[in-house]
């Protein structure tokens, strides 16, 4: 078992590096946003808007919770649904590779990536705009290992329902745009409408958010926010891992 995940694991590292959307999604595209914004808003604290944060500090762990996002909507389900397409999920199961081995291995990439993706973004902040180091870095990475644990599940369900690898990426892509501009990634949430701000709450990134964010800004653990992630990480997992092996 140990031998196939560490195996399954080198292998998918590899895969997911000759993944230029993925790639891009998860380690340039963050940053690159942060950088508009922070153009924008600049990083003067304002009452009015992101509970009294400075904007970039604020954004910061909004944006590492992107990141768990890019794999967990894109790379994941794009990469579950192309081994169901090209039949590789069948020629695992021949090969006797199980189920928990597969599921490993992507589960270690998806941390590989995020942990890679959120230092780049951290220290992109930090030279370029002093932003503050997270006042409970404890409370920040239990809510960032949920985080991934949570878009994990869902990247799983997505990649096992969708029926093709296009439909994955299109979906993924589509459901990765209106999570950033809807939960707090994009303009703030104070200037949405209602009906955007009842959008956000049913989304998984809303809460990943929020989780961050709260231990960084000196807030603490949020229990509520990690209740609603355990809940879509159970619910999730319920559903994909049932599917996944009747598709092996």
């Amino acid at each position: 078992m140990m031998r196939a995940v560490r195996a399954l694991s080198w292998i998918e590292l590899k895969l997911f590096l000759r993944e230029p959307v993925t790639v891009v999604f998860t380690l340039a595209l963050p940053p690159l946003v942060l950088y508009v914004l922070a153009q924008v808003f600049g990083n003067t604290p304002n009452p009015a808007v992101y509970g009294g944060a400075g904007p970039v500090n604020y954004y910061v762990p909004a944006y590492i919770g992107l990141v768990a996002a890019s794999l967990g909507l894109i790379g994941l389900p794009v990469h579950l649904a192309a081994y169901r397409e090209r039949g590789v999920l069948r020629r695992f199961q021949a090969a006797h590779v199980s189920v928990p081995a597969l599921l490993a291995s992507q589960l270690f990439v998806l941390f590989a990536g995020v942990v890679a993706g959120s230092v780049i973004l951290v220290a992109l902040a930090r030279v370029s705009y002093a932003v503050a180091w997270p006042v409970s870095w404890l409370g920040v990475a239990f809510s960032l290992m949920l985080g991934i644990l949570t878009f994990a599940a869902t990247g799983f369900l997505l990649g096992v329902a969708l029926p093709t690898t296009r439909a994955a990426q299109g979906i993924g892509m589509l459901l990765w745009f209106l999570m950033m501009m809807v939960s707090g990634a994009g303009p703030p949430p104070e200037v949405l409408s209602a009906t955007l701000r009842a959008v956000a709450t049913a989304t998984p990134l809303k809460h990943v958010i929020i989780a961050l964010q709260d231990p960084w800004l000196g807030r603490g653990v949020n229990w509520t926010e990690t209740l609603i992630m355990t809940g879509v990480l159970l619910v999730a997992s319920a559903l994909a891992v049932p599917a996944l092996r009747r598709r092996t």
